[in-house]
C-alpha cells in the first residue's frame, strides 16, 4: 500500500508533464506521412470491416441481441487499446531513451505517456462505437457508463504489464517480438470474434479461457452496451480480475524498480 500511495503520488505530482509527453507522443508517432495521425484510425476501422464481413458469413446463424457489427465492434474495441498499450508501452523506454539517461527526469511516467496516447485513439473509437449503436437503432441505456469503469480496469492491468515490459525489454529486445506474436494469438483465445455458445465449448474448457483478464474486460463492455448488465452481478469473476491486476501491477512496478538503476547505462 505505502508503495502505491507513492505512485499515485508522482503520478499526480507529474500530471501536466504526463499529459503533455502524451500529447506530443501521439502526435509524433506519425510524423512525417502524409495522413497523419489519420493512419491511427485507419487500420482500427478496416481491422473492424474485415472481421464483420468475414465472420458474419461463418457465423453459421447464430442469433445475437443486436446486429453482429455491433456484438463485434463492442469486444474489438477495447482489444484494440490493449494491443495498442502493449505494443507501444514495450519499447517505451528505448525510445525515450534521450530521458532516461537523464539524472533529474522521473522515468517512471514514460509507460504512463504511452498509455495515455493510446487512450486518445481509444476514446475515439469507444465514441465512434456509441454513435453505431445509436444510428443502427439500439442505443445504450444508463449502464453505458460503466465503458468508463472497464476502461478504467484495462488502463490499471496494461500499465502493470507494460512496466514489467518495458523494464525488461532495455536488456531484452526480442521481447517486442514474443508480444507481438502472444498478441496475434491472444486476440482469438479471447470471445472477441465467437462466444463459447457458438463452438459449443463447456467445463474444463471454458473456466480456464476465463482466466485470460482480457475475458472479463470484453464481456463487461457487452454487458454494458448491449444487456445492461451491471459489474456487480459478477462479483466472483470482478474479484478475480482485480486480485490479478492488482498482482500484475505490483510484480510489474517492482521489476520496474529494481531494473532502472540499469536503463541509462544499458540504453
Amino acid at each position: 500500500m505505502k508503495r502505491m500511495s507513492s505512485f499515485l503520488r508522482d503520478l499526480y505530482v507529474n500530471r501536466k508533464l504526463i499529459w503533455q509527453l502524451a500529447k506530443n507522443d501521439f502526435k509524433t508517432r506519425y510524423a512525417g506521412s502524409y495522413l497523419g495521425i489519420i493512419w491511427a484510425f485507419i487500420q482500427p476501422v478496416v481491422t473492424v470491416l474485415v472481421y464483420w464481413f468475414v465472420f458474419s458469413k461463418l457465423r453459421a446463424g447464430a442469433v445475437r441481441e443486436v446486429p453482429f457489427v455491433l456484438w463485434l465492434v463492442a469486444g474489438l474495441v477495447p482489444w484494440f487499446f490493449f494491443q495498442d498499450g502493449l505494443n507501444s508501452g514495450a519499447n517505451a523506454l528505448i525510445e525515450y531513451s534521450y530521458l532516461v539517461k537523464k539524472v533529474v527526469f522521473n522515468i517512471s511516467v514514460i509507460p504512463v505517456v504511452k498509455l495515455v496516447s493510446a487512450l486518445f485513439v481509444h476514446c475515439f473509437f469507444v465514441c465512434v462505437m456509441l454513435l453505431l449503436y445509436i444510428l443502427l437503432g439500439y442505443a445504450p441505456g444508463v449502464a453505458a457508463v460503466q465503458v468508463l469503469y472497464y476502461s478504467l480496469a484495462m488502463f490499471v492491468l496494461v500499465l502493470g504489464i507494460t512496466y514489467a515490459t518495458c523494464a525488461v525489454a532495455v536488456f531484452f529486445r526480442d521481447l517486442t517480438q514474443i508480444i507481438s506474436i502472444v498478441l496475434q494469438v491472444g486476440v482469438w483465445m479471447t470471445p472477441i470474434m465467437w462466444n463459447f455458445e457458438d463452438l459449443h465449448l463447456s467445463g474444463p474448457v471454458v473456466f480456464v479461457m476465463k482466466l485470460n483478464p482480457m475475458y472479463y474486460i470484453v464481456e463487461g463492455y457487452r454487458g454494458a452496451l448491449i444487456s445492461g448488465s451491471p459489474f456487480w452481478e459478477e462479483p466472483a469473476l470482478t474479484a478475480y480480475f482485480w486480485i490479478v491486476t492488482l498482482a500484475v501491477f505490483l510484480v510489474g512496478t517492482s521489476i520496474f524498480r529494481r531494473l532502472k538503476v540499469h536503463f541509462a547505462d544499458v540504453l
